[in-house]
């Protein structure tokens, strides 16, 4: 055997669950990769991240950067805690960091969380900033999981993330593809908060509420859902686009819900033939929603990963993108992103 990569792969994602952190272990013997999940944990973000993030892309430019700073030396904070729990002897840290601008039609990503801040606080080389070089290709810089589908989770017809966005990735004619589909829960979370509640467990909110078709057939009517992949969307897509929609129809809480779950659902399904197909991200929780995928698609079984692997596969995948930077290895594909070439995401801070 190789050697083993020992790896903390930290993810933050638009939904503003928390902080996931996975401690793997990575090693590639006859040319297969495999991994081990050794711990894994989500840090819920406390009320002051919570509104920090949720608004950040409005504030200044100073407010930008100490944020950047500061969340930096959190994430730093939290895997030096992780590691004094666990025992787990990292090599080095992969960090996603938090989205708050991605635009890639202008060339523009950023993800905060400081490389070299979480490097000061934890003692450890981090690997990061994974997006910025391909959209300089002419790439989206997303979905960036595809390569990670592809070495690890190769038995699958697709494999599917239903986080804050719903992305898709699978083998095309011997190339991988990928795209964003459409806003998941970074929607639902936010429709359901002003009652309380930080997620619609199971989809039941959701499953007890009534389908309104005009609104279904206005989502779906959207431009995005008719462009061609290469594509991906961040929040100023759906913030832009999504909410005047939603909030043009005066209709229940639980309708609002039902109907954009359907469209989820449906804008899912349309993406998939018959196979079968992994779910992961909160979203593979919500029952009402992996029903309504096979409703609007028959011929597709969806599995939903255990547990694990449903909350923390994209930090797993985070932490191996960061095992094929350091190997200097591509780790980004010109299929999925549409850049000029494949690339290697990410730099070194030690």
């Amino acid at each position: 055997m190789n050697r083993i990569y020992k790896v903390i792969g930290l993810m933050s994602g638009t939904s503003l669950d928390g902080l996931d952190l996975a401690a793997c272990e990575f090693f590639e013997q006859n040319n297969a990769w495999n991994f081990e999940v050794k711990h894994a944990q989500t840090i819920p973000y406390s009320v002051f991240w919570r509104e920090k993030l949720a608004n950040l892309e409005n504030q200044s430019a100073l407010e930008y950067c100490k944020t950047d700073v500061l969340l930096g030396e959190y994430f730093g904070q939290e895997v030096q805690k992780f590691i004094a729990k666990t025992n787990f002897l990292a090599d080095f840290v992969a960090s996603h960091g938090h989205t708050i601008f991605h635009q890639p039609a202008i060339k523009l990503t950023a993800q905060i969380g400081k490389g070299s801040a979480i490097a000061a606080a934890c003692n450890l080389p981090v690997i990061c900033d994974f997006r910025t070089t391909d959209v300089a290709l002419g790439g989206q810089g997303a979905p960036l999981v595809p390569i990670g589908d592809r070495l690890l989770f190769a038995e699958y017809d697709y494999c599917l993330n239903i986080g804050g966005i719903a992305n898709i990735s699978f083998e095309d004619l011997g190339k991988r593809i990928a795209y964003d589909i459409c806003p998941a829960n970074m929607v639902l979370n936010t429709l359901i908060k002003p009652i309380g509640k930080e997620f619609d467990e199971n989809g039941n909110l959701a499953k007890s509420g009534n389908l309104n078709r005009d609104l279904l057939e206005k989502l779906n009517n959207l431009s995005y859902y008719h462009q061609k992949f290469p594509k991906s969307m961040g929040k100023e897509w759906v913030l832009e686009n999504i909410y005047p929609v939603l909030n043009a129809f005066e209709i229940s809480l639980a309708d609002q819900m039902h109907t954009f779950t359907h469209h989820i659902a449906f804008q899912i399904a349309k993406q998939t033939q018959k196979g079968k197909l992994l779910a992961t991200g909160g979203g593979a929780l919500n029952t009402f929603l992996t029903e309504l995928i096979e409703f609007y698609n028959p011929n597709l079984e969806v599995q939903k990963a255990d547990s694990e692997l449903i909350n923390f596969k994209e930090a797993i995948i985070f932490a191996f993108l960061g095992v094929l930077r350091f190997l200097n290895r591509v780790n980004v594909l010109q299929s999925v992103t549409g850049s000029k070439r494949d690339n290697y995401g990410g730099i070194i801070c030690c």
